[in-house]
């Protein structure tokens, strides 16, 4: 009774004993507990709450938004779900958007919709409740009828995509069929136009008309709306010229280059491929006799059995033109020079006879020599070496024979044993070597000299076959002669060939 009957006193009590401070919506009342708490009992508290909350309020009396669709919020105190004096930055709406159900609301979730994030309608800075509920309040940006067609979006459009219409179109006076159907909109209704749209193909297509008019507007006496290059005339039965082969798959314009049914076209095959006969007339206008109508350049003349020159290998591939130059019916000589003289890299050298080493499968494919036949037969490594190794002429008559001729540059001993390599060498590798001194030279290699290598005596570069060197111990010795030549040349008779510095006088 004391604090009804002082208000204020009352209010700085209360605001010195309230629990904490408000959220920042109610702050500019936060001392004013009367407007949201009854002194004198509970039953007034969820009124005071609505007083300022009207939308609630409406929601809860038309049974519509969350709060009028929630099943028992009509009977729950406002407190129980909103606490408040939690402080100014608390949240006491508490949603929690992940298990929301949209369905309590006034605007379900359907189609395309369910798969959109909160934010994408609910902005930051305003209430829930506040999101736009009609298509335009959204998708204004994405009305490309800029708004000429209304606001009632659903007529046409659904929340699967945006793009998917059901508008019928059967009901106006243009039905949409075979490739009608998946045309968009505005292909026909450029800049959403809809009232008096022409409904003639040459009106649409006029850019796609091949004919450039020359036909007229006829066009669905030859072309269906499925599809415009699937022409219905059928030329096999209308005309007397059966379209086989590549003609069945040609556009009219490639033959029929004035009105299709005002000049009549010749048959013949020279009347459209003149420009293609590689012959220039020479055979005359009977192509049929060796091409057909699958392809040009494929000709069925059997050269094989009508000709005494069968084409194998490379030459089943090869124009007619390059063979005969005059007329098809004049007689070739058939020798491989009478067409390969340019091609012959020997010049003439080797013969006419190309096919001793050449073959039909390939010019340069298998060459097969038999270099045996020869003056310098292929053994050892020689055998795998490729021709261009030692022939560098493509006459193959200019071939070195002598070893150092094509291994000069391989000589280790740099010609101090002269040019005949095979003394030591042979074919079968040029480390595979053997040369008996004791045998071949009246020089036996004996106690130091045995373990010496070639160049340790052979130093001087030899011109031909035949070797010479001194046998004489200063020959190799002179820079070892501590005597300086006082006792003459004769060292055997103090030293032995075991070592220089063994010494024995001997008479």
């Amino acid at each position: 009774m004391l604090l009804s009957a002082l208000p204020s006193s009352a209010a700085k009590i209360e605001t010195l004993i309230m629990p904490g401070e408000v959220i920042s919506g109610h702050a500019k009342i936060e001392s004013e507990c009367t407007q949201c708490h009854s002194r004198l009992g509970k039953t007034d508290q969820n009124s005071l709450c609505l007083d300022c909350h009207e939308k609630v309020q409406q929601d809860l009396q038309s049974k519509q938004g969350f709060h009028g669709r929630k099943a028992g919020l009509s009977n729950l105190e406002c407190k129980s779900c909103h606490t408040d004096h939690k402080g100014r930055g608390a949240d006491i709406v508490k949603l929690n958007r992940d298990s929301f159900d949209h369905k309590v609301t006034d605007f379900e979730l359907k189609g395309a919709h369910a798969g959109l994030s909160c934010t994408s309608c609910h902005k930051t800075d305003k209430p829930y409740r506040d999101a736009a509920s009609d298509c335009l309040g959204c998708h204004r940006q994405d009305d490309p009828h800029k708004k000429r067609l209304g606001e009632k979006c659903a007529d046409c459009h659904s929340e699967r995509n945006w793009t998917d219409t059901k508008f019928d179109h059967a009901k106006s006076d243009f039905d949409l069929k075979g490739a009608h159907k998946e045309v968009i909109c505005s292909a026909c209704h450029p800049n959403q136009r809809y009232e008096n749209t022409p409904k003639e193909c040459s009106s649409c297509h006029a850019l796609n008309d091949v004919h450039r008019g020359r036909n007229g507007q006829e066009c669905a006496d030859c072309h269906t709306d499925k599809r415009w290059d699937e022409s219905n005339f059928n030329h096999d039965k209308d005309t007397k010229f059966k379209l086989t082969g590549r003609h069945a798959k040609l556009e009219c314009e490639v033959c029929h280059t004035g009105a299709l049914n005002k000049v009549k076209l010749k048959t013949d095959c020279l009347a459209c491929h003149r420009s293609d006969d590689s012959h220039h007339g020479r055979n005359g206008k009977q192509c049929e006799s060796c091409h057909n109508a699958e392809a040009w350049s494929e000709a069925r003349f059997d050269h094989t059995r009508k000709t005494d020159f069968p084409l194998r290998g490379k030459h089943t591939d090869v124009a007619c033109n390059s063979c005969h130059r005059g007329n098809l019916q004049d007689k070739l000589d058939s020798g491989c020079n009478d067409c390969h003289k340019a091609d012959d890299v020997h010049r003439g050298k080797q013969g006419a006879d190309c096919a001793r080493c050449h073959q039909e499968s390939g010019w340069g494919e298998k060459v097969v020599f038999d270099h045996d036949l020869t003056n310098f037969p292929l053994i050892g490594l020689h055998a795998t070496a490729p021709c261009e190794e030692c022939h560098v002429s493509t006459t193959f008559q200019q071939a070195a024979k002598e070893c150092v001729q094509c291994h000069k540059s391989e000589d280790v001993h740099k010609q101090s044993l002269g040019s005949n390599c095979a003394q030591c060498h042979n074919p079968n590798g040029w480390t595979l070597w053997s040369f008996d001194h004791d045998q071949a030279t009246d020089f036996k290699l004996e106690g130091a000299h045995a373990g010496l290598a070639c160049g340790g005596c052979h130093q001087q570069a030899m011109h031909g076959d035949k070797v010479s060197q001194s046998k004489t111990c200063s020959a190799c010795h002179s820079q070892d002669d501590r005597h300086n030549g006082r006792y003459g040349n004769q060292c055997e008779r103090c030293h032995d060939q075991e070592s220089f510095e063994h010494v024995e006088m001997r008479q």
